[in-house]
């Protein structure tokens, strides 16, 4: 059972896709908690299992070919693993909402904007088509749309990106969810736009007390909105932490050179920028040890027999490495 003081318990969970060139492994023994109005950062490069991660929460891998193998997933002390089909419906939007990358890709071209906001309206709150069209303009207008009672009867081709994304948020939070999941929302923004999108979520998340996963690459969009966060390589958590504890004293190699590749202010702006040596491991021929051993200057010969656990190196803080107690920011 899980605890029920937690908001999200996500227990082990591993999820496969089974393709014609071999099984690939996207999410490999996944475990942390999240509680009421907290905000977690998953951060890792591209294909490191963030967003299959949260696709396996809301339950939206495709099967075939995707599977979620093991785990538990308790959302309000309830497996959502073991919901029914219109169980998790409801509880998708309604409860959990979750917003992408490109929201081009995330709305109907040959349905207005406000459409697709009461359509959820209707669906979870069982508004009438009056009453969700006026929430709709309230909500478009809560985002900074300008103008919601003229905008709300566009196409999103007719809006921004950045319009756009905002438009995304509010049929996020229209049904007031407990949890909202955002899958590098601001990626194909511009620097002044993404600011205004962390901003927006970072007062929505105060005004309605939600609880955030912000999945990213962008250690930077982190460091301003997280408490906790998760850095991921290989389908794994590898460390794990308080966001101002693992900015300043990581202890993963991996995590120490994502920070390192980060432009710097102040006494270490003139430090040359980290750069990891190798490629990210192939996810479907995955040896035993630890996945980041071939391009790790601390690995010894354990690193690439035994997989290290997650262990605790100080209050909150864990990690997976052998050689942990030798890695320092440089």
């Amino acid at each position: 059972m899980a605890s029920t003081e937690h908001l999200l318990e996500v227990k082990h969970l591993s999820t496969r896709f089974y393709t014609e060139d071999g099984v690939v492994h996207a999410v490999n023994d996944v475990s942390y908690t999240l509680d009421e109005g907290d905000t977690l950062g998953v951060v890792g490069e591209s294909g490191c299992g963030k967003s299959v991660h949260a696709l396996s929460i809301m339950r939206l891998i495709p099967t075939p070919p995707g599977k979620i193998v093991s785990g538990e997933i308790y959302f309000r002390g309830r497996d959502l693993l073991k919901l029914s089909d219109e169980a998790m419906r409801k509880v998708r939007g309604a409860e959990i909402a979750m917003i992408f990358q490109d929201p081009m890709t995330s709305l109907n071209p040959v349905k207005t904007v406000g459409f697709q906001i009461m359509e959820a309206l209707m669906l979870h709150e069982g508004m009438d088509k009056a009453r969700a069209r006026e929430r709709t303009i309230e909500l478009l207008t809560l985002v900074g749309i300008p103008e919601a009672a003229q905008r709300v009867d566009d196409y999103p081709h007719q809006f921004s990106g950045g319009m756009r994304q905002r438009a995304m948020i509010a049929m996020g939070l229209s049904c007031n969810p407990s949890l909202l999941i955002a899958d590098e929302p601001t990626t194909a923004l511009d620097v002044t736009i993404q600011a205004q999108i962390v901003d927006l979520v970072k007062r929505l998340q105060e005004k309605f007390g939600m609880a955030v996963i912000w999945i990213t690459h962008d250690l930077g969009v982190v460091a301003r909105l997280a408490r906790r966060v998760n850095v991921m390589y290989a389908g794994r958590i590898i460390e794990s932490g308080p966001v101002k504890e693992i900015y300043g004293n990581p202890h993963h190699p991996y995590t120490v050179g994502l920070l390192g590749s980060l432009p710097s202010h102040g006494s270490r702006a003139a430090a040359r920028l980290f750069s990891i040596p190798g490629e990210p491991p192939d996810l479907i021929g995955l040896l035993p040890g630890c996945a980041f051993a071939p391009r790790c200057h601390y690995q010894v010969p354990r690193c690439s027999q035994e997989t290290p656990p997650l262990e605790e190196v100080s209050p909150g803080h864990i990690v997976a490495c052998w050689e942990k107690d030798k890695v320092r920011r440089g």
